[in-house]
């Protein structure tokens, strides 16, 4: 679903009722489920991952405050993922990457409920089409010296502001406007294309550490890690899996648990501050459309 506002028009903050907020988790789960029964029946490895692992050792759930799920595939599983998305059912569920929508900008995949609207605020004006989503990180090799490791991240940083300069040339001001508008004209489809060069040398096989190379690194986003091991993850931590209880479900995680959620979040079973449990990505607006309210996962 495509969903566009009038301009001039100023989009506020939408404050999801509690009930509201544990439905689009529930969706969320819907679209996770189809995902696994997808990639079991294929053979594709996948995990869940950061809050949604964290969620599944902690709470057997979604943590309370999280508002989407994350998972997450090497370059290989991801491109066998690709090439069975004629097996996701449509009444359920969209994948939408750039090849998929020309005018998603980021760097990592959302599979979509199809029929529902999600709006992040600040990025109304966009025109790729919306969804309550999870995210899937594909990803790829980074290099085995530090010095190509801090090459790249910085690299990869200037691409992620390329994609971003849309959202920022509206939402920013002063110098940074100034600067995201004249990043705003290079082509989208360059960016992706100087990926490609990391993501053909990426391979289940080879030692190097793993990242997403259009999203921070994990490694320094909530721990600042040593600068041996920041720019990228253990390859098998996304190759060495375990089934975990996940809201009544089973899905696949790292096997070694406590060391990927050591590495994201160090001290990970103590709760953060109240002030700090809130919805990560705000929204302007949502329709549930046609979603069961309470989706059982079992049935």
């Amino acid at each position: 679903m495509v969903y566009r506002i009038e301009k001039n028009i100023i989009m506020e903050r939408r404050i999801l009722t509690s009930e509201e907020f544990r439905r689009m988790q529930l969706v969320g789960l819907e679209v996770l489920t189809e995902v696994d029964r997808v990639c079991r029946k294929h053979n594709i490895n996948y995990v869940i991952f950061c809050g949604t692992l964290l969620g599944a050792v902690r709470h057997k759930g979604y943590i309370p405050w999280d508002d989407d799920a994350d998972i997450a595939m090497l370059r290989e599983d991801y491109e066998k993922f690709k090439s069975v998305l004629y097996d996701i059912n449509p009444e359920i569920c969209f994948v939408q990457d750039h090849e998929t929508d020309p005018e998603y900008r980021w760097g990592y995949t959302k599979v979509r409920r199809t029929g529902t609207t999600y709006i992040r605020l600040g990025q109304e004006h966009l025109n790729n089409k919306t969804g309550i989503f999870i995210d899937i990180f594909p990803l790829d090799d980074v290099p085995k010296s530090i010095v190509g490791q801090v090459f790249q991240d910085f690299y990869c940083y200037c691409c992620r502001k390329v994609l971003w300069s849309e959202v920022g040339k509206v939402n920013s001001k002063g110098v940074k406007k100034i600067w995201f508008s004249l990043l705003s004209h290079i082509p989208v489809d360059r960016v992706f294309k100087w990926m490609d060069v990391y993501k053909k040398k990426s391979r289940n096989s080879t030692p190097n550490r793993v990242r997403n190379l259009l999203f921070p690194a994990i490694g320094k986003v909530y721990v600042h890690n040593p600068i041996r091991e920041r720019y990228g993850m253990p390859k098998e931590w996304f190759l060495e899996r375990a089934e975990y209880d996940f809201e009544g479900h089973k899905f696949y995680g790292t096997k070694d648990y406590d060391a990927i959620l050591c590495y994201t979040y160090r001290d990970y079973m103590a709760l953060p501050p109240e002030e700090k449990r809130q919805q990560h990505a705000p929204v302007s607006f949502i329709d549930f459309g046609n979603t069961p309210i309470n989706y059982n996962p079992n049935k």
